[in-house]
């Protein structure tokens, strides 16, 4: 197990585009986009803070994003129920979607960036092929009850959270779906890199630990608050530790395996929900959180030492 260090914040960045509703990094981390109520999409320089392409083109609030495998390209979601797939360097729209009956609220990519997967207020998962000129779904998955909070997928899977408190895992290799009642609404899910874990983040302000293979749940982990936010859950590149933010302005890390908190990272004292987070794909020194109109960039002890020799 390795040893934990405490996060201290590195960097704040003002993102300028009203609430923030979500933070991500790009596929090796060294760019990081973030979400706004102002409609907009912006990349920026998590090291510097510095803003280097903003994307507009939606007609309401960005509510996810997600790079590609070669960060060439860029898929944003919307409240305005379309995604539209972005060149990064140009900052042009180059297809925008529309297919669905309420505000998407989630998506992400297939591993070769060829397919888009999105989920949406009217309970559907979307996959569109962005590489043809298509503009209508490639296969449409209709079996949830509520607002679909996450999609994710990896080389044969794709696996969907719900508010009607159950991840369903689609497989795409036999045309099968499996159901796994968690009982609770789920506002996130992100998965370990071994690919063997769910983490889940209910609205009973639990995150819960979920075995891919059999749906059993492995471990709970508590202490922060979701009252009736969407709080973003994750789990850092070491496999060794969960994070979740909390709508008491701050965000919690527990150890995977004991379950303890580990670290109660104080975002502000002005309170504001920390509903959004990032975990850098390699580097578990480094975290993204969003609160209000901010974005933060949160490192380890151990990092900044390392920066300073």
């Amino acid at each position: 197990m390795p040893a934990f260090a405490n996060y201290h914040c590195k960097t704040t960045i003002d993102c300028q585009q009203g609430a923030v509703r979500a933070v991500r990094y790009n596929v090796d981390g060294s760019y990081c986009l973030s979400c706004g109520s102002d409609k907009k999409v912006k990349l920026w320089n998590p090291a510097t803070g510095l803003l280097l392409k903003t994307y507009g083109g939606h007609a309401d609030e960005v509510t996810d994003v997600a790079g590609s495998c070669d960060s060439s390209y860029i898929v944003s979601s919307s409240l305005d129920k379309s995604i539209i797939y972005w060149d990064v360097s140009t900052g042009t729209p180059v297809r925008r979607l529309r297919c669905h009956a309420g505000g998407v609220r989630c998506v992400c990519f297939n591993e070769d960036s060829s397919i888009a997967i999105s989920g949406g207020r009217d309970n559907v998962v979307m996959c569109w092929d962005i590489r043809t000129r298509r503009l209508d779904p490639v296969q449409v998955m209709k079996d949830a009850r509520d607002c679909i909070t996450t999609v994710l997928t990896n080389e044969n899977k794709i696996y969907a959270a719900s508010l009607d408190g159950c991840i369903r895992h689609y497989d795409i290799r036999v045309g099968e779906m499996i159901c796994d009642k968690i009982g609770e609404p789920i506002t996130y899910l992100a998965r370990t890199q071994d690919e063997q874990c769910l983490v889940a983040g209910c609205q009973d302000s639990v995150v819960r630990l979920i075995d891919c293979e059999t749906g059993g749940l492995l471990s709970e982990y508590k202490g922060h608050q979701a009252d009736d936010y969407h709080i973003e859950c994750g789990i850092l590149a070491n496999d060794a530790h969960i994070v979740a933010g909390s709508s008491a302005g701050d965000a919690y890390i527990w150890d995977l395996l004991e379950g303890k908190v580990l670290q109660r990272i104080r975002i502000s004292d002005n309170g504001g929900v920390v509903h959004s987070l990032a975990t850098h794909p390699s580097r578990s020194e480094e975290l993204l959180f969003a609160r209000r109109r901010d974005m933060y960039v949160f490192t380890t002890d151990l990092q900044i030492e390392e920066e300073q020799l």
